[in-house]
């Protein structure tokens, strides 16, 4: 069996262009004239903040991505990056989605936009999470005047565009796997973490 991996296209053109798009789409179901003061905030799933000070490169990815859809928008809009779904009582990436909205409110910013920019496609935590738990609810408790989800890229064409980029290219290259897939941490001390890198290392550059 030969193996190829894909792991990382944060940066891709057409990710972002689709991301871009989406935005643009929710931001015209706001009245023209509240559109400029629109909020937007950019949110992923979080980490736990032991596995980020050992190096993971997540957080720089993420915000990447958010970088390059604000410049294809020409940085129209305020906007952050916040993080949803932690999970237990350990520190994890901050500030979290939830309590982003209930101070932005608090500060006068009642008309916000959620974009799912980590995830590829609609499901629990953009469906319930961000348009029940945070939208509805918390927006309903704080007060705000309108909070949008935007769409995850799911079929998009722009997104298809993206996966056929990825993949052609991936191929032309001839890659097998990037240096930065096959790198442990700095701070690594996970034993199973070393034995995938070495496997995939060793399976990849096998042929």
């Amino acid at each position: 069996m030969r193996w190829s991996v894909i792991d990382r296209w944060c940066t891709n053109s057409f990710l972002v262009k689709c991301f871009a798009d989406n935005i643009r789409n929710e931001l015209n179901q706001f009245p023209k004239e509240k559109q400029k003061d629109v909020f937007i905030l950019f949110s992923a799933h979080s980490l736990p903040l032991r596995q980020v000070n050992r190096g993971d490169p997540y957080p720089a990815e993420v915000g990447a991505t958010v970088q390059l859809v604000m410049n294809e928008l020409s940085f129209s809009n305020p906007y952050r990056l916040v993080w949803q779904s932690k999970v237990g009582p350990q520190p994890w990436l901050a500030p979290a989605t939830n309590d982003s909205i209930k101070g932005l409110v608090q500060r006068g910013r009642k008309n916000i936009i959620l974009v799912p920019i980590a995830f590829t496609s609609d499901h629990i935590e953009t469906l319930h999470e961000l348009d029940i738990e945070y939208a509805k609810d918390i927006g309903k408790e704080v007060g705000a005047e309108c909070i949008r989800r935007c769409a995850s890229p799911n079929d998009h064409p722009l997104f298809i565009d993206a996966l056929v980029d990825v993949v052609s290219n991936h191929l032309k290259m001839g890659h097998r796997c990037s240096e930065q897939f096959l790198t442990n941490c700095p701070m690594c001390v996970n034993k199973s973490c070393f034995a995938s890198k070495k496997w995939f290392r060793y399976a990849t550059k096998k042929f």
